[in-house]
Formats: C-alpha cells, structure tokens, sequence
C-alpha cells in the first residue's frame, strides 16, 4: 500500500526545526560572546591582577631600624644580622612538637626556647613562620642544611636583631623592640601606616623606641619576583628599596646618666636633670634598671617572672610613673605662692616651739625644741616645718591648688616619651570627684595643714618636679622637657630639631624670685646641705627634702632603726647651678633613704660638678656615696673627657658581623 506523504508538512517541520535549532545556537554564541565580554573587557582589570598574582609574589622589604645616639654621638641602639631557625606550622606535615624534637638532635633548642615558640605561635597565624632558635651559629646552619630535606616547612632566614650595647644603661629612657601581638597588629592594620609594615614583626614598646617609632621605622619596600606553579622563586621582575629609620639623637648625656645610675648603686629611686633654658633632659634616671635585650627575642618565663615579681620594681619607670610626696623641696613653691598672693612678706616673722596645735592635733616640727623666731629666709635655709604649717592653713586649700598649677604640679608636662603620671595636687573638687562616700568626699580643715611642707594627699614624679624648679630657676619661663634633641634624615644627614620653644611665662615679681632663689643659696652655704657643697667652685641653689612614707602616731616618735626599711623616709634633693645663669636643674629621690641632706644632696652635688665643672668623681668617691657615707667629695676628680668610654664596668656587647643571606620569598 503506498503512503501519500505531505512534503510541504515536512518540509515546514524541518524548517521550524533547523529555526529552533540556529535560535539556540545563536543564543548559546550571544551568551559566550557576552561572557567573554565581560571577562575580557569588564573584568579585565580584576582578572589580569589575579592572573599576574598567581604569576608574581610581592615581598616586602623590611627597612634597618634607625639607631639610637646619646647627645655626644654614643650609639646606644643599633641592629645587626643574625640567622634564625624558622617553622610555619601549616606547612608541616608532622605535629609540631614531633619536629621539635627531632630539630633538637641537629641544633640546640632549650626548654625556654619551645615556651617563647609556643607564645608566639598562640599569638600568630598559622601561615606566619615563627623563630624556634635565633642567633644560630655557622656550625648549626650547616648541619641543618645537610638534612633540610627531612623539614618541610622548616627553614633558615636572615633577620635583623636590635641590640643595646649597654645593657641596663638608660633602659628606661631607651626603652626596647618587641614581637607586634595581637592589638598592635590591628591598630596597625586601621592605620595609614599599614602597607608600610608589611613584613615587619617587630615594634617599640617603651621608651623612645616606642614614642619616636614612625621615625625609627624607616620606609618598608617591596620585590616582585615572578613564582613557577609550585610558588618557587623563577627571577626577580622589579624592586623598591627599603629606606632606612632616621637616627633619633638624645639630649641625654650618657655618661651623665652612667654616673648618676652608678651613684645610687642598689638603691631604688629617680633623678631628672634638666636644661632650664632648651628644656633638654640631662640625665633621666630610674633605679633600679633592667636589660631591655632580654624583650628582643620575646622574654622568656623565667626572666619575665623574676622582673615582674621582683619588689623593687624594675620595669616600673620612677622618673616617669613614680609619684612621691615632695617633702620639704614643696616649700621654696610654698614661699613663692605665699609672697605671689601677699599671705607672708620675708619679714613676717613667727615663733617656732617645736610643734604647731591645729585642735587637738599636735603637729611635729622636724627639730626638738623647733627653731625658735623664723622669717621666710630661715625657714627655707632650716625647712622649718611649723612655718609652713601655718602658712598652709592661712592659705587654704584651693589657693594653694591655683598658685602650684602653673608650676606644673599635678599637671602632664609633655615630655615626648609615653606613660607620664599626673600625679595628685589636691583641691575640694579633686576630693569630691575621687572619692565615693560623701564622708570621703569633704574637705576637713586639718588635713591642708600637712600639704605645706610636701605631705598629705601630695604626690608628684620627679620629671614634674624638676620642671617646676627648672621654671623657677629660669624665672618663670616654662620650657616643655624633651629628651631627643634631634631626628638626623638618614639619607640627607639633614637634622630636624625638637622645637625648643616656650610654652608659657608665669607672671612671677622679679623681686619675690629673688628672694626665694637667694634662700635657696643659703640652703647650700649655711643650711641643710651645706655640707655637700663645701669646696664648690660655683654657686648653687637647692633645697633638701625628707618626705614620710606612712604617718606616725601623734604620741610616737619616728625611729628609723625600728621601722622596715621599705617603710622608711625617703631622700629628696632639688637644686639648680650656677645660681645666676643655671646650666642645670634637677629633682631626685633616694627611696627609704632618711635624709635628704645625706643620701641625696651627695649625688646632686656630682652631677652638678659633672655638667659645671666637667668633673667625674674618683671611684673611691663613688663606692662612699652608694653606702651614704660621702657629703663632699673625697680622692682626686677626673675629668669627663679623660674617663673612658665604655667603662669596664659595662660588658659592652659585641655587635656580630652582618650575615650576607638572602631572604627567600
């Protein structure tokens, strides 16, 4: 049977197929065609970037940490190149610890070496590699090369170490470097400053490391390498070299600073000297020190636990951070404040019996029996105490506040190292706004007494105190303290300055300076520490100081034989030279030292002959002030520039010789 078959049908269906069939592959070409566009043309940018990442790797260079120098051009900060013993602990295969130990048997590693790796990697990611031994020797680098193959992820780099020459000499103004932790890296990373730390571990922490860091740092630069599809380095495509830290030049004389901290031998306390016309920070001395290169490498537990435990406080800065009530030194600014706003004249005159009666409390003068008729010169030149009792309660509390603020008690002075204590200069309102309890919070009369001669709620650092008799000394001009003198360019050798430029002029009579500072010359002719000054080729003007740590019951008499040593007074000493021109203006404590006069005055008188005179103590001078049994001065005096450099004294630590090792990407 023949089939009739429809061509035109057919042929309509073949049509609407070969139709669809185009549609769909004209669609399929549309759609790659725009795919192609948008990769090709939209996404060129994001796409060539990510190619020529997988390409390339960028690694940063990490810049030479500026150095550090005292003003005489003494390097007290340096760097130097060391090798290190490196893990990634995602790039091992084994566990960890296996590796360890099996490194062990090849390189030395101690216990206190697998803590620090142990801290680090905790604070870490994973994909950093964190140093397990650093400072490796030759031998040592050379054994592990023989069988680096058993460690991946294991390796030797070169790294550049921070090394303080002097150890514990200045430390606390220095300061140290240390590994970046956790909340460093995330400021860093909010910061401006992000891109130019790339690679870099390690960042100031105290001292001038940490408040001059931006200058120190350097400028990080990068190297393009181009990577096989393993990541292994094929040749280097472009470069930028890193620009080294700026050198930070010190006011500090080191050598000044070595005497003083030699001075005080084991005893704990802090001296400030300053220049009372630049504001330059002599000496910054707090005792006792510690040994910032311990913090380097990240200190170890046992290091760590003897400082942080230790009860003497070696980490704490005193100048700084450490508040004392001033003592008897409060009351040449006491006699300054009583003639400013006309509560005492110089020749008012009282009668001293020994003790001053404010209700039933009877308070003590520092002299059995007193000191009988006393103008403002003897009370000064004697420090009669019951003269500035009196004086205190004539002028209140919240007078005596408005006329020590300007002065800089209480106050932040500015100085460009970070941490300043503000201390306490009391008033109404500070009591109402530290204390909880409405009791607390009042003002009894009795207790203004007590701040006139340097006690009660009174408590000050020696950098404000120095401060405040620097202006005094400069007749009320008031120079902001600094202690880096300059920031020398590294590559322009070109030096920056630190301004130098007043920051205030109290409205002090000419005629009321004058009589205090001639008080206060007496003091070192005739009164409390004349005896130190015996002999004194110059003219000088101080004030002696013996502040109270704990009070003594009213019926009580203070003994210091019967009282734990770490209860007992403190030494204070302030002064400045030469009297007409100062060179010089200091504030120190000897902590639980007793008198002023004995334990202070001393050490003051030789620093003021070291920057007068240019005179260094005989070392038998030196070994009597450390035990308190030198006033004036004993054996034959040298002469600053004749002392060597570096003492014997010092283990000046050998810098090692750069290690010429390239850094692998």
């Amino acid at each position: 049977m023949n089939v009739i078959r429809n061509i035109q049908m057919d042929l309509n269906r073949f049509r609407s197929r070969v139709f669809v069939v185009t549609c769909v592959i004209l669609i399929a070409l549309g759609v790659l065609f725009l795919r192609l566009f948008y990769l090709q043309v939209i996404r060129y940018d994001e796409l060539n970037a990510a190619a020529e990442s997988n390409r390339t790797a960028i690694v940063p260079i990490v810049p030479n940490r500026g150095v550090i120098m005292d003003r005489n051009g003494v390097v007290l900060a340096t760097n130097y190149s060391a090798y290190t013993l490196e893990i990634t602990p995602s790039k091992v295969i084994a566990p960890v610890e296996e590796v360890i130990e099996q490194l062990s048997g090849i390189i030395d590693i101690q216990p206190r070496d697998k803590r620090r790796f142990k801290k680090q990697v905790d604070e870490s990611k994973s994909i950093d590699s964190v140093p397990i031994r650093n400072r490796l020797t030759d031998e040592e680098v050379a054994r592990f090369a023989a069988q680096r193959h058993r460690f991946p992820g294991v390796e030797i780099r070169a790294r550049l170490f921070r090394n303080y020459p002097y150890e514990q000499l200045a430390s606390h103004v220095i300061g140290y470097i240390g590994r970046i932790n956790t909340s460093e890296k995330a400021k860093i990373e909010e910061s401006e400053d992000a891109g130019n730390y790339r690679g870099t571990e390690y960042i100031g922490k105290l001292g001038v490391e940490q408040s001059y860091e931006h200058q120190l740092h350097g400028t990080t630069g990068v190297q393009e390498m181009e990577t096989s599809a393993g990541g292994r380095a094929v040749r280097r495509l472009n470069s930028s070299q890193s620009v080294p830290g700026n050198s930070v030049v010190l006011s500090i004389d080191i050598k000044l600073q070595k005497l003083v901290e030699d001075l005080y031998g084991t005893r704990r306390g802090a001296l400030v000297a300053l220049d009372p016309k630049t504001g330059e920070v002599l000496a910054f001395v707090s005792k006792p020190t510690f040994d910032p290169n311990l913090f380097v490498d990240g200190i170890d537990a046992d290091n760590w636990q003897a400082l942080n435990e230790s009860p003497d406080k070696p980490l704490l800065n005193r100048a700084l951070r450490g508040t004392y009530p001033p003592g008897s030194t409060y009351k040449p600014f006491m006699a300054l404040a009583a003639l400013q706003t006309g509560k005492r004249s110089e020749k008012v005159l009282i009668s001293d019996p020994g003790f001053f009666m404010f209700g039933n409390h009877r308070f003590r003068d520092d002299k059995e029996g007193g000191h009988g008729v006393v103008d403002m010169y003897k009370s000064i030149v004697e420090s009669c105490d019951t003269y500035y009792y009196t004086l205190a309660r004539d002028m209140g509390v919240d007078l005596i506040y408005e006329q020590m603020k300007p002065l800089g008690f209480g106050q932040i002075t500015g100085i460009d190292i970070l941490g300043e204590s503000r201390g306490i200069l009391p008033s109404t309102e500070w009591k109402r706004t530290s204390y909880k309890k409405a009791e607390q919070q009042r003002w009894y009369s009795g207790e203004t007494i007590s701040l006139g001669i340097g006690q009660g709620y009174n408590s000050f650092t020696m950098l404000q105190l120095a401060h405040a008799t620097a202006t005094l000394a400069n007749s009320g001009l008031k120079m902001r303290p600094h202690i880096v003198r300059e920031v020398l360019d590294v590559e322009t050798k070109v030096p920056t300055p630190v301004a130098k430029e007043p920051i205030g002029q109290l409205q002090l009579s000419p005629e009321h300076l004058d009589i205090i500072k001639r008080a206060m010359i007496g003091v070192n002719i005739e009164g409390t520490s004349a005896t130190s000054f015996v002999g004194a080729q110059y003219v000088s003007a101080g004030k002696t100081g013996t502040a109270q740590v704990f009070t003594v019951k009213q019926n009580e008499k203070y003994n210091a034989a019967t009282v734990d040593e770490r209860m007992r007074d403190h030494a204070l000493y302030i002064a400045f030279a030469p009297a007409d021109e100062p060179k010089v203006a200091l504030a120190m404590v000897v902590e639980n030292a007793g008198f002023g006069a004995q334990n202070a005055a001393p050490i003051a008188r030789r620093v003021l002959d070291f920057v007068i005179l240019g005179k260094y103590p005989s070392e038998e001078d030196i070994a009597a002030v450390q035990k308190g049994q030198a006033t004036r001065p004993i054996g034959k005096p040298r002469d600053v520039a004749n002392v060597p450099w570096p003492p014997k004294s010092i283990a000046a630590a050998a810098v090692p010789v750069p290690v010429p090792v390239p850094v692998k990407p």
